[in-house]
């Protein structure tokens, strides 16, 4: 049964909630693919860092060069969790420094056994959750640029100079300070600025400084670990990529609920997207 446009729905109306399809099946797999890395990766990352809760701003372990610290302090009777930024400290007990050990009692441990992968502290279990997911990140990163060169998609994700003057007039729409949004294509300028950081800096970013903590990538290119400052530099520069790389998922969770969760999600399983637009937006 084919279904007929409805004949009292005025035309505007119908050509500002037409359908398209935005999203490949190659950038749907991908895409669903890295949130499950990134998700794996943040909790074996997290269960490694327990193993040594420290990061230091020096090319070896120096206390003196101390940016962050987690750890308990206090009594054995009465342990308290501590937390310590940049020499100033804060007791963080029940939520980080000593919290829960996933055996049912409290621990010294940075991260709690909810947030990590094993949850009860495993180093080696750790590390093997975190150099497989990063295979599969790293992989279908490059799966994806492939497909985005192979059907033009990747341009489309490009922030070019003539998309600069509507960046501030997008963020003004966004933050309900403006009516409608400058007229753009299938992305708009502030889409196209965080795929622009997120793909082509902080994504390899992450995977390289990754790549300059393993250690058999130290023995073979000890210059990549040299590049990053030392391993306990290359060590922070991957939790401050990491940090930021969550920091852009938590705001595009939160214009994902606040745009359309139904519509957005559906179209990331389908492909398929009900344009809500004006029409002359997407012209």
């Amino acid at each position: 049964m084919i279904r007929r446009p409805r004949s009292d729905v005025p035309p505007d109306v119908m050509e500002r909630h037409r359908r398209v399809y935005r999203h490949s099946l190659a950038a749907r797999i991908t895409h669903w693919l890295w949130a499950l890395a990134i998700l794996v990766l943040v909790m074996s990352g997290l269960q490694i860092f327990n193993a040594a809760p420290y990061l230091d701003a020096s090319d070896k372990s120096d206390p003196s060069a101390r940016v962050l610290a987690i750890g308990a302090a206090g009594s054995d009777a009465a342990p308290v969790g501590v937390t310590t930024i940049f020499g100033r400290s804060f007791v963080t007990t029940g939520l980080l420094g000593f919290t829960d050990d996933g055996l049912g009692e409290r621990a010294p441990r940075a991260f709690p056994a909810w947030l990590t992968l094993p949850g009860p502290q495993n180093l080696a279990e750790g590390r093997r959750w975190h150099f497989f997911f990063g295979w599969v990140l790293a992989l279908a990163a490059l799966g994806y640029g492939i497909a985005g060169l192979v059907r033009g998609d990747l341009r489309k994700l490009v922030l070019r100079p003539s998309d600069l003057p509507a960046l501030w007039p997008m963020q003004l729409y966004y933050l309900r300070l403006r009516k409608r949004p400058p007229p753009y294509e299938e992305y708009n300028p502030l889409q196209k600025a965080a795929y622009t950081l997120v793909l082509f800096v902080l994504f390899p970013l992450v995977i390289v400084s990754g790549l300059a903590l393993a250690p058999g990538v130290d023995s073979i290119a000890p210059w990549l670990t040299q590049l990053f400052g030392g391993r306990q530099f290359a060590r922070l520069w991957h939790f401050v990529f990491m940090a930021l790389l969550i920091g852009y998922f938590a705001v595009h969770l939160l214009l994902v609920l606040s745009t359309g969760a139904w519509n957005n999600v559906r179209a990331m399983v389908t492909g398929w997207y009900t344009s809500t637009a004006h029409p002359e937006i997407e012209r």
